[in-house]
Order: structure tokens, then sequence, then C-alpha cells
């Protein structure tokens, strides 16, 4: 692991880690997602009021979502403390993770990949995510 692994996360960072998957479309700007396949895997979300600071009740405005593989992986990231994911009640029944931009700091650069490139392996187009898991051994 190199040095710019192990730092903390950055926003930007998840822009780069998603474009470095195969075939991914953006779209949007100011709240950009990311695709595969024609289905979003990542993508910046705009303030909902089921996302709100529990002290002063105002919306969240820099929520970033992660789809994940299955309901077990979503329950680990949220339910393990040490994360920053976490999910609504509006996301019962998806597949996605939530995290804050401003908490992203929480996890590593490293991290961050493994979640960025999960998201990419639970939507994109089987074929693709075989073919990408085979040519990475």
């Amino acid at each position: 692991m190199s040095d710019e692994d192990d730092r903390p996360a950055r926003i930007e960072d998840v822009h780069e880690l998603a474009m470095a998957m195969p075939d991914v479309v953006v779209n949007g700007d100011n709240h950009p997602s990311y695709e595969a396949g024609r289905k979003t895997f990542v993508f910046f979300r705009t303030p909902r009021k089921d996302a709100f600071d529990p002290e002063t009740g105002e919306l969240y405005t820099d929520v970033v979502v992660f789809y994940v593989e299955s309901e077990a992986e979503k329950q680990a990231l949220v339910r393990d403390e040490s994360t920053p994911f976490f999910t609504t009640p509006h996301w019962n029944g998806y597949l996605g993770v939530l995290l804050l931009a401003r908490d992203i700091g929480r996890i590593t650069r490293a991290e961050l990949r493994e979640v960025v490139q999960d998201a990419w392996l639970a939507r994109a187009p089987k074929r693709k995510a075989a073919a990408w898991r085979a040519a990475r051994g």
C-alpha cells in the first residue's frame, strides 16, 4: 500500500476512483452521478427531508450514495461504528449506503477505493464485472 492509499480520503477521490472504473458515464455537474451500464453506482444526492442533522434539523447538503451488493454488506457498513456510513428509513429496501462528504476523511483512500469498486461491481453488467475481476486475478 502506498502513502497515497494510507492518507485520509477526500471528496475528489470519489470522482477520480469512480471514473477509473471501466465504461463509466457521469451525469450532472453540481450533484454528479456515476453509471455503469445505465445503472448508477455512486451519486451525490440533493438535499432531501429524510437526511438531516438530528441536533439541528437542518437538511444534509453533502450526501454521497454508494450502492452495495447485498443487504448484509449494507448492514456491515452502517453498523460498523468505525466507518462514517449510514442509512435513513428512505433507503430501507434499497442496496445503498450514505456518507456525508464532510466525514469522508474518516476512511482512507484505499478503503474508499474498495467501496467505489464494490459499488461498481454491484451495478455493472455481469459480463463486465466478471471481466474486470478476471483481469485483476
